[in-house]
């Protein structure tokens, strides 16, 4: 091979749009496909409901920042949210009608649910999911696989030793490995969820460890960490974070108080080999996740 081949870098990757266009215009387009992308976040952030609305938005033609495909999720925390993504689906239904000719057509016959219990169950169906992916014929093409949390399985199955620890490192390598070369393959987008936990400070100083763009992570005003530390950011390609600020009570016009349901999240970008420094604003509505103009 000749050394300019080498040296030269990669065409840009085709993108799937998250479904709000102020999140794909922070994410240059939106989530790229031959990459693993992780979204950490507290729980409540919003993290699986993005995850939802991805999984609608892959079957969106290429022309619209889709994917013209279909979606496996694969979900550790139980029990999954079936009723809150019927009721995106709908709201994708209603704005996408010229997708589907048929009108009992369903948006989410396209997203295939599939429930792990540990990394060991993870591991067992990963040479059907190969299979899955390559078998489209009564189907759209699989694009999107979502794992909805890594943390949950790895957290409880691993002490923390220096043996387990250097056991669940290697397994950190061996399932990013498995991703990567299925999105490498067939051209997928793989998002994976992380859970937080409380920063701590350490005589060595490792917990205070930066990672990417942000000197530190704060969400519902207090300090956290990613979950599953080094060895698990340096499987990823690129880690987003979603924080959220403390629900605060406000006054009313007749002066009782209330509590703000719609609370604003903020999604930046921690690293990625292909983005900037960026943050903006959404809100959870029953449709789906909603940008905030700055």
């Amino acid at each position: 091979m000749k050394p300019e081949n080498l040296l030269r870098r990669p065409q840009t990757n085709r993108k799937l749009t998250t479904g709000c266009e102020i999140l794909d215009g922070c994410l240059r387009g939106g989530i790229p496909c031959d990459s693993l992308t992780e979204i950490v976040a507290e729980s409540g952030c919003g993290k699986t409901q993005l995850c939802l609305q991805l999984s609608l938005c892959a079957q969106l033609p290429i022309s619209l920042g889709g994917l013209n495909g279909s979606s496996l999720y694969l979900h550790s925390e139980f029990p999954f949210p079936f009723r809150r993504l019927h009721q995106l689906s709908r709201s994708f239904h209603q704005s996408n009608p010229s997708l589907y000719s048929n009108h009992n057509d369903n948006p989410c016959d396209h997203v295939f649910v599939q429930n792990v219990h540990s990394v060991d169950h993870l591991f067992d169906i990963m040479p059907r999911i190969n299979g899955f992916v390559g078998d489209s014929r009564n189907r759209l093409p699989l694009k999107l696989i979502v794992l909805d949390s890594v943390a949950a399985l790895f957290r409880s199955e691993f002490d923390n030793t220096p043996a387990d620890l250097r056991k669940r490192s290697s397994l950190f390598f061996k399932l990013s490995g498995k991703l990567k070369q299925l999105a490498n393959k067939f051209g997928l987008a793989v998002v994976i969820t992380n859970q937080v936990t409380d920063f701590v400070e350490t005589s060595d100083g490792l917990s205070g460890l930066r990672i990417g763009n942000l000197r530190y992570l704060c969400s519902s005003g207090r300090r956290v960490v990613p979950a599953l530390g080094l060895a698990w950011a340096n499987c990823v390609n690129s880690r987003f974070f979603i924080s959220r600020s403390d629900e605060r009570s406000e006054n009313d016009e007749s002066g009782s108080s209330y509590v703000s349901r719609r609370a604003q999240r903020r999604f930046d970008i921690v690293f990625s080999p292909y983005l900037p420094v960026a943050s903006c604003e959404f809100m959870i509505t029953r449709e789906g996740i909603c940008g905030v103009q700055a």
